[in-house]
């Protein structure tokens, strides 16, 4: 691509100009509209390859944006169409796409991520696929765990297929995860041979429960890796995963997950009521992850949450609480979201009800703990993706420096919270954060794209006006000047004339 574009800047005539745009996840003007071809060359010499998937919209905007200020002819797309072939975009402007050659066979990670067993270890989970034009080959899977290669396997690659290994390993320690995939035969892209992963430490859960909520502790009980407060000779943590909680006086420690039980949120008081009457439930959240599994309609409560009169429910959702569990007279079980803390609200009392003799308790209470460890990024982990690099947690408002590979370096500051967001990954591989009083982080960046490993080209592109561009079948040619060449010629039709009108006349005898 880069030298077709380069002979067409070779060919601009002296009143062309051209505006170079570089599109990969993002968008980027590299060059105003100029006819300076140093200019024009340079820029487009110092193009690399990113290694995140293509995204042509944003390229489209910004032409139009640019077109806004300086008009322009057309736009000359140069890809290998290996990006959506629909975008919602309407098409103002004419555009030539320019196609290049498919790539040959490639095969790479397109999954890599990890779950947590009933035993604290870690099941890690890889998948790899193949392009579309890829035969069947082989190849090996290597597993390494803090630099240490824990795990060896063959790998038999067919055509269609996307085999998935599974690994499992010790969770003891916070840990990284390299996935690297080596093959017998070509491969046409090396960046999607390997994945990264970093695993916490999964220490067990701390959960708070007064002694009085008897029925949550038993239950707490039966499930592994749980520390249960309060309990003599233990310090309590500085933050708990899951507060269990039926006193007001209780709600101030602070917590991950938060369960109140037969407590109403100070800012509904005024909106509902607790009766003392028997109820039922109506209706209830069956997909939501508190109330999975777990069945209501055989539950009696003896306390009755009343909306107070002409409270509709949109009321509670302006608050920005969600109903999971409706009541006959009011919603019996609210959740709300407040930054990274989850609050679910049982305005029943579980004494005050047949729900604990029930086998959807602890049904319930698995759900709560199942919460809390997604919650605190105990219960899985995923593999970041390059693009941008996850929001990391260090000291507020500080200075940090991003390393990365191919000579990337950049510099952060923490936001009063203590976190840096937004932190660009250009390049497959690792990248070190480090400040002053702050022990290094470092987090790998994988490419992770099913439509990149498959190489997926399309040959049209659907604009949103259903207006269809399909890729040009001759390759675009830049104006050629035949200034240079008449004036050549010119000059060798004076060279000829001087000559004859300057030669020497024969002599005559």
């Amino acid at each position: 691509v880069k030298k077709r574009v380069r002979e067409l800047i070779d060919g601009l005539l002296p009143e062309q100009e051209v505006c170079l745009v570089a599109f990969s996840k993002a968008a980027r003007r590299v060059t105003p509209f100029t006819n300076n071809l140093r200019e024009l060359r340079e820029a487009l010499a110092g193009l690399e390859i990113e290694d995140v998937p293509g995204e042509l919209e944003e390229s489209l905007r910004l032409a139009q944006a640019l077109g806004r200020s300086a008009p322009f002819d057309k736009v000359l797309l140069y890809s290998d169409g290996n990006f959506p072939a629909q975008t919602n975009f309407e098409l103002p402007f004419k555009i030539d796409f320019q196609k290049s050659e498919p790539a040959a066979a490639n095969y790479g990670i397109v999954a890599c991520n990890a779950r947590r067993t009933p035993g604290g270890h870690w099941q890690i989970f890889v998948q790899v696929a193949s392009s579309t034009n890829a035969e069947s080959t082989t190849g090996t899977l290597e597993l390494k765990q803090n630099g240490a290669v824990i795990a060896h396997e063959n790998v038999a690659l067919t055509k269609g297929g996307s085999p998935r290994l599974a690994f499992e390993v010790t969770g003891d320690q916070a840990s990284t995860i390299e996935a690297r995939l080596e093959l017998n035969g070509f491969d046409a892209l090396s960046s999607d041979n390997t994945a990264w992963l970093t695993l916490p430490s999964t220490r067990p859960l701390a959960v708070f429960v007064p002694e009085r909520l008897a029925s949550y502790r038993h239950a707490l009980a039966a499930i592994e890796r749980l520390i249960i407060f309060p309990q003599a000779n233990q310090p309590a943590p500085p933050v708990y995963d899951l507060v269990i909680a039926d006193r007001e006086e209780d709600l101030a420690l602070p917590a991950r997950i938060r369960c109140t039980v037969g407590l109403i949120p100070q800012d509904l008081q005024k909106l509902i009521t607790n009766e003392n009457r028997n109820s039922r439930a109506i209706d209830w959240r069956r997909d939501s992850p508190v109330l999975q599994h777990v069945a209501l309609d055989d539950v009696v409560f003896m306390d009755q949450p009343t909306r107070v009169a002409e409270t509709q429910d949109e009321a509670f959702a302006q608050l920005g609480y969600e109903a999971l569990a409706q009541g006959e007279r009011g919603p019996l079980i609210l959740e709300r979201r407040s930054g990274d803390t989850v609050n679910v609200h049982l305005l029943f009392h579980t004494d005050r009800s047949t729900l604990p003799f029930r086998v959807g308790f602890p049904i319930f209470v698995s759900n709560l703990v199942q919460m809390a460890l997604a919650q605190a990024g105990l219960a899985e982990a995923n593999a970041a993706s390059t693009g941008v690099l996850p929001a990391i947690n260090v000291a507020p408002e500080r200075s940090f420096r991003i390393e990365g590979p191919a000579g990337f370096r950049r510099t952060e500051h923490s936001d009063a919270r203590g976190q840096l967001s937004g932190i660009p990954a250009p390049r497959v591989g690792e990248y070190v954060i480090s400040g002053d009083g702050a022990d290094a982080v470092r987090i790998g960046a994988s490419l992770l794209s099913a439509p990149e490993t498959s190489l997926a080209a399309v040959d049209q592109i659907l604009f949103n006006d259903q207006l269809i561009v399909t890729a040009a079948a001759t390759t675009t040619k830049g104006d050629r000047s035949l200034w240079w060449a008449l004036a050549f010629l010119g000059f060798v039709a004076v060279l000829v004339e001087w000559w004859w009108f300057h030669r020497r006349s024969p002599l005559t005898l």
